[in-house]
């Protein structure tokens, strides 16, 4: 801190009261009033396990599920390090991000940057000092509105320049108020820089290319606009994307005293327009004189073209509005989808990372749509209708779609449309998609997506189309299978879909570790995307496949299943283990031995019965072996309540819980992953987790709180949660559903989508509720 100490000298006399005041974000900022939207902390969970520190989601303003959000630059964000920082003390500018997740690239982005005197283009050359009162940081955050004070060099004049912000979904909205008698205020966009591609983490390390961009500079309208093709994925996957573009149009308040192009790190006065690498472009502004110089901007984006940008710019955000309005027009879209949940008897910090948690779930997967209208990168043309992209399915499946269907169920119609159209676009449903597919992680989990979907009652979407594409899924290998490792980011190779179908898995039931990468990981998440498929054919009639699938989702785990271990191994085409530690994606044999979710009663009877399996799951959860902070170990501890063991599985959940999520910026244990850590804590607080999404079914836990009531859209009624004295008792005594006795640890989504009233009785001692007495184990 003490870098900063001496300027703080310098602009005492601007740190007055009222600068702190705003901020701590002005009331204008506040409206409509929610106690939901203010317990919100962007912050929270900014920490995390990556390398740079940040493997949260960013701290950011834009509303549910924007195509583009809004972030203060610290870092020059590539696979594994995200834009922004909580430990970085400058700011480079603000950016317009589509970084759906830590471990993705960035695409198409643009920034924003703030300057005084001679204009500094490049990253390195560009950053002021974030204002420090004391050891408080000068930033606002929050869902809707961001602000913060940075400091200008002497060479440039010093002061301090204070930074508002707040977007609409394809509009960033920016007011900058300089310094009075600030020497020669300049703002920046930034088209194009040398891009990192690669990972640190991955076998080829980083390299840097240098994409070509475009940039117009229009005075008459006061317009900067241009083209930044940049994809850090390119190198992932199957589709080249050849026209893929982000494109900007910003718009001023204020005329441009002077311009120019920014090429290379040199200035060019005058220039309107420039194509090539490292690119930006630039305007000065007169100085106000008396008082300090305000100028607004706002900045359409598009995949489609420049026009497009401009086009949502005057759309979303009209001329004449205020930031003021922006930001009350965010947040009243963010208080419609978190003021439908209230929550009593939480403490502040656990309502900060409930509501965070519900603000991650909410942005991704993000709209790609604009005017009714998305490019597809799968066919390199523009189409009519909905898109989303960010998808992680390997992810998300688990329990953020779960909350999506309940929560925003008006989302998952166009959502799914848009996953049947990148079938129909590019022959596969995606598996991860980042603009186009990536390949990332294993497995297709979509399939499950669109099943669910279907179990939970919702339309708009092309059955006959979603059949074909789930049962292509689990029916033609890749190409080229017997060949393709797909390692983990396997560069130049095509679609991976479910690599290794026809190498032994449709024969033998698994997928060969000497032929293919992550094998074990492989067999069990086909086996349960086998499952997905079987309950959608079902539904739509396919009795004869559903009775294949079916089975063949009962079967293939177990054919990992070493008797002599009690353990999950991986094998060889041969049919020999392959050793303990082989063949995992993101977890271990511990983690993946429980991966059977679509059969737990055969888990059970593999593992000994009910009593043997019970004390497996101590074994893991005394030994460390559970790991919150990757997807695999998210359904364990609700493995207790199938086992006959329900109070012991309410005391882990609750263990769990206080472990790995609080309300600071390390609050959120591992990458929120596109919102599955949050999601896993709010079905938890809850009192009760999808641990087989597509069987339409909660296994209940442990409720958190004293009292949740939740206004689902499709409901007729509220869904009404009372749990007294749950926040310090963690044990369930008794269960009632609409006055309904309900004696086995199992809610249906019928009786919580519904709506209607859920009364656990809870007691601060282990209870005989959904338990039962086990030969040498004792009571639960």
């Amino acid at each position: 801190m003490s870098n900063v100490k001496w300027k703080l000298a310098v602009v005492s006399a601007i740190l007055t009261t009222a600068v702190r005041a705003g901020l701590d974000i002005p009331p204008a900022f506040k409206e409509p009033p929610s106690d939901e939207v203010d317990a919100v902390n962007p912050l929270i969970g900014n920490g995390g396990d990556s390398p740079n520190g940040s493997g949260g989601m960013i701290p950011s303003a834009a509303p549910p599920f924007a195509m583009t959000r809004w972030t203060a630059q610290t870092d020059e964000n590539y696979v594994s390090v995200t834009p922004y920082n909580h430990t970085h003390t400058s700011v480079h500018g603000f950016q317009g991000t589509h970084q759906p997740a830590i471990w993705m690239g960035e695409s198409g982005q643009v920034v924003v940057s703030p300057g005084l005197g001679t204009v500094n283009p490049l990253f390195e050359d560009r950053g002021m000092d974030i204002v420090y009162d004391g050891e408080e940081r000068m930033e606002a955050v929050s869902a809707n509105y961001y602000a913060v004070l940075t400091q200008a060099s002497e060479a440039d004049g010093g002061g301090v320049l204070k930074t508002e912000m707040s977007a609409s979904s394809r509009v960033g909205h920016l007011r900058f108020t300089f310094p009075t008698n600030a020497s020669s205020p300049y703002i920046l966009l930034e088209a194009t820089r040398p891009t990192i591609l690669g990972s640190p983490a991955s076998p080829n390390g980083t390299w840097t290319i240098y994409p070509s961009g475009l940039v117009i500079v229009d005075p008459s309208n006061q317009e900067i606009c241009g083209r930044n093709p940049e994809r850090q994925d390119e190198i992932l996957g199957p589709n080249a994307a050849p026209s893929f573009a982000g494109y900007f149009c910003a718009r001023f308040n204020a005329p441009f005293s002077s311009y120019g192009v920014a090429q290379n790190g040199s200035t060019t006065d005058g220039a309107t327009s420039a194509e090539g690498p490292v690119l930006g472009a630039y305007a000065r502004f007169a100085a106000a004189g008396e008082g300090p110089m305000v100028v607004d901007v706002r900045v359409g984006v598009s995949f489609i073209s420049v026009d497009q940008a401009r086009r949502n710019l005057e759309t979303e955000i009209p001329d004449g509005t205020s930031l003021e309005e922006t930001a009350q027009a965010t947040r009243a879209l963010w208080v419609e989808k978190l003021g439908r949940v209230k929550v009593e008897g939480a403490s502040a910090d656990e309502r900060a990372t409930f509501y965070t948690g519900i603000f991650h779930t909410l942005q991704y997967p993000y709209e790609q749509d604009e005017d009714g209208m998305y490019y597809s990168g799968y066919d390199d043309s523009v189409h009519e209708g909905n898109s989303y992209t960010g998808y992680s399915n390997w992810d998300t499946y688990r329990a953020e779609w779960a909350w999506l269907i309940l929560l925003a169920p008006e989302r998952i119609p166009g959502m799914v449309r848009s996953m049947l159209q990148d079938y129909v676009e590019g022959g596969w449903l995606p598996m991860w998609k980042n603009i186009v597919e990536t390949n990332i992680m294993v497995a297709t989990h979509a399939d499950s997506l669109v099943a669910e979907a279907h179990v939970k009652n919702i339309t708009g979407f092309d059955l006959e189309t979603a059949y074909a594409a789930v049962y292509k899924d689990a029916t033609v290998p890749p190409v080229d299978d017997w060949t393709i490792s797909y390692y983990d980011r396997e560069e130049d190779v095509g679609y991976e879909v479910r690599a290794g179908l026809s190498s032994v898995y449709e024969e033998k039931g698994w997928v060969a570790n000497d032929i293919h990468s992550e094998s074990a990981s492989r067999t069990l998440d086909y086996a349960y995307d086998d499952w997905a498929v079987a309950t959608l054919a079902e539904l739509l009639g396919h009795s004869e496949n559903a009775s294949f699938f079916r089975a063949r989702s009962q079967t293939a785990p177990f054919t990992i299943f070493n008797a002599d271990t009690g353990f999950m191994e991986a094998r060889d085409a041969n049919g020999s283990w392959a050793g303990q530690d082989q063949g995992w994606t993101e977890g271990d044999m511990w983690a993946y031995t429980f991966d059977v979710i679509q059969d737990v009663p055969g888990l059970i009877e593999r593992r000994g019965g009910n009593a043997s399996f019970v004390a497996f799951l101590d074994e893991h959860f005394d030994g460390g072996h559970n790991d919150q902070t990757n997807e695999p170990s998210h359904h364990i501890p609700y493995l207790y309540a199938l086992a006959g063991a329900a109070s012991k599985g309410q005391s882990r959940i609750r263990e769990v819980a206080a472990a790995n999520y609080n309300s600071t910026v390390d609050g959120l244990s591992g990458n929120e992953d596109c919102g599955q850590m949050s999601a896993w804590y709010i079905f938890s607080a809850l009192g009760f987790y999808p641990v087989d999404p597509v069987s339409a079914t909660y296994v209940v836990g442990t409720p958190f709180y004293d009292k949740v009531t939740i206004s689902f859209p499709n409901a007729s009624q509220p869904l009404v949660i009372s749990a007294p004295g749950a926040p310090t008792q963690p044990y369930i005594k008794s269960l009632t559903v609409n006055g309904e006795t309900i004696s086995q640890p199992i809610l249906t989504h019928q009786q919580i989508a519904n709506g209607g009233k859920i009364v656990f009785e809870m007691s601060d001692t282990p209870q005989g509720w959904a338990s039962t007495t086990l030969v040498g184990v004792g009571q639960y």
